[in-house]
């Protein structure tokens, strides 16, 4: 029961969907998991138990890539969890990653260190009888996966900016406290993954709710002009405003998020609205009451159309900021001036105005594991070992070095060199090309993405030399599923599966990653796709404008018209 007046008129009709009766029953996100850790007849999770981990920041996945092997030996799936971990902002200390690194090596199936497109680090292959010893390590070292995953507030992202350090340090600060803020109260995580005790008290969720949201929901705080961590994939951004490099407040973006159903025309990507502009003070406020409107308003009869941005549209943006500023008595101001001109990560050192150098690494796919030739996982523990500063993952699925020494810079080069972890021979198309996981272990996958990737990047660097723009780039993204985690939605080629070697190609998203690209051809392989980004390619080459990027060059030029407004012409 909301303690705001509701409007009935602006709740979603329908009966609700069997993910409301699951969380109603749940005892505050506690179902039986604890019994379900003890059942050893099966290496997955029974019943409602499958989702209700997901809210403690896990998934229950099996390797896809022997599942009909084990079906013909009649054994069950390989089931194991996929751990994310709630690290707001990114930040992770050099003890913390020798130690994640060292859990990663004994306690998993496949060794790995996951970096994620949230900004943060994922286990995969965890089996049934490590899941709890893994959370207490966690809590061990300072970290936990409370609501990284789940109907609730998850991850919160921030700019990776290592130069405007004062800048930076403020903004990562909100974003800690933003994450904390909008935590679940329960005490079912401490209690089942840390023996906690449990307390007779009466839980109540003030912020998310005893049902808790609708569906997902993402924020990210960003510093303009660098959009690296895609501000149009949150339900909830803080655009930075500063004054004399000192933090004053924010601009307040609502209802981005890139996820959609294959045919299903009611679903689509969408693009965030500005709300207003708040002073520091009321950042809070404003974070918990943008969520609550959500939770009151959002769709709970349709999962599909669950997500902040269909609640925007169905109600209005207008209805949606009266409410929002009803429940904090805090007015928007109108929106200060800001533009995003950049995105990606900047690779490379770069140095700070406190006088320390950042080394941003590629690490294609995120993927940190040693590789033939190519020992990233070594490399980064060796330098984790000897690092004075703090390590940074970033939403594009790479790694910072921060705060560096000057006398120590020559030191940590060279064990990046000699670990494949600086490599010259990189392309700009390579570092600015990403995909999610998909297979073997991701169960929404329907096309290969992280594990094509690498392949893909290489063919389409041949095109763009055979044009003789080899030094130029495409943002260029993979998802195998249309979920959206590659976020191929804010890409200018984007690649999103349908069947095993089959995609939807859009074109149209830009550099700055402040438009949404449209469907060009509809469950192709990788012949048309190929052949298509040749000819448009070859185009882009001799008809471009001074520094116009290919995704522009393809409006321009009448390939794909803009999209303007999603739930319109998006699928039009």
């Amino acid at each position: 029961m909301s303690q705001y007046p509701i409007k009935p008129e602006l709740v979603a009709p329908g009966a609700l969907s069997d993910n409301e009766r699951l969380k109603a029953e749940s005892e505050h996100l506690r179902g039986t998991i604890a019994a379900d850790l003890k059942d050893d007849i099966t290496g997955g999770f029974n019943g409602d138990n499958f989702m209700l981990i997901r809210f403690h920041g896990m998934y229950q996945q099996d390797d896809r890539d022997i599942r009909a092997e084990r079906t013909a030996q009649k054994l069950e799936p390989l089931h194991n969890v996929m751990l994310r971990a709630r690290m707001p902002g990114g930040i992770i200390t050099p003890q913390q990653w020798l130690a994640i690194d060292k859990f990663a090596q004994e306690k998993t199936l496949y060794g790995s260190i996951r970096l994620t497109t949230r900004q943060t680090f994922q286990f995969h292959g965890v089996l049934k009888p490590n899941i709890k010893p893994m959370h207490q390590f966690l809590h061990s070292i300072g970290i936990d996966s409370i609501a990284t995953a789940g109907d609730v507030n998850r991850n919160v992202l921030c700019t990776s900016n290592p130069v405007e350090s004062e800048l930076h340090q403020q903004a990562y600060q909100w974003a800690a406290k933003i994450s904390e803020h909008l935590l679940p109260k329960t005490r079912a995580y401490a209690e089942i993954w840390l023996d906690e005790e449990k307390i007779e008290t009466t839980e109540v969720e003030p912020i998310l709710g005893d049902n808790y949201l609708p569906r997902k929901f993402k924020t990210a705080v960003v510093i303009p002009p660098h959009n690296d961590i895609d501000v149009h994939a949150n339900d909830l951004s803080f655009v930075a405003v500063a004054e004399n490099g000192q933090l004053i407040g924010f601009n307040v973006l609502v209802g981005a998020g890139l996820a959609m159903t294959w045919g299903d025309t009611a679903t689509y990507p969408r693009m965030a609205d500005d709300l207003g502009f708040i002073p520091l003070e009321h950042t809070l406020k404003v974070a918990e009451h943008v969520v609550t409107v959500q939770r009151d308003y959002g769709n709970r009869s349709n999962r599909k159309n669950a997500k902040t941005k269909y609640t925007i549209d169905r109600i209005g943006l207008d209805a949606f900021r009266a409410e929002v500023e009803a429940r904090t008595g805090v007015a928007f101001a109108p929106v200060r001036p800001y533009q995003f001109t950049s995105r990606g990560d900047r690779i490379g050192w770069v140095e700070g105005i406190d006088g320390k150098h950042h080394l941003t690494l590629f690490i294609e796919n995120g993927r940190i594991l040693d590789f033939p030739g190519k020992p990233l996982k070594t490399g980064l523990a060796k330098i984790a070992a000897v690092h004075q500063g703090d390590l940074r993952m970033t939403a594009n699925q790479n790694l910072i070095i921060a705060g560096v020494p000057t006398e120590q810079k020559a030191e940590i080069e060279a064990i990046a060199r000699a670990h494949g972890l600086i490599d010259d021979s990189h392309s700009e198309q390579r570092k600015n090309s990403m995909a999610c996981v998909s297979f073997p272990t991701c169960p929404l996958a329907m096309a290969e993405a992280e594990r094509y990737l690498p392949e893909l990047v290489s063919k389409t660097e041949a095109l763009l030399a055979k044009h003789a723009i080899a030094d130029e780039h495409i943002v260029l993204r993979v998802t195998g599923c249309p979920n959206g985690c590659g976020r191929a939605m804010l890409a200018e080629v984007g690649l999103v599966g349908r069947g095993p070697g089959k995609y939807n190609l859009y074109l149209g998203g830009n550099r700055e990653g402040t438009r949404i690209p449209r469907l060009l051809l509809d469950n192709v392989g990788e012949t048309d796709i190929l052949a298509t980004l040749d000819g448009l390619i070859g185009r882009w080459a001799a008809e471009r404008h001074a520094d116009e990027g290919f995704g522009d060059f393809v409006i321009r030029a009448g390939v794909v018209k803009p999209v303007v407004v999603p739930k319109d012409d998006f699928h039009s």
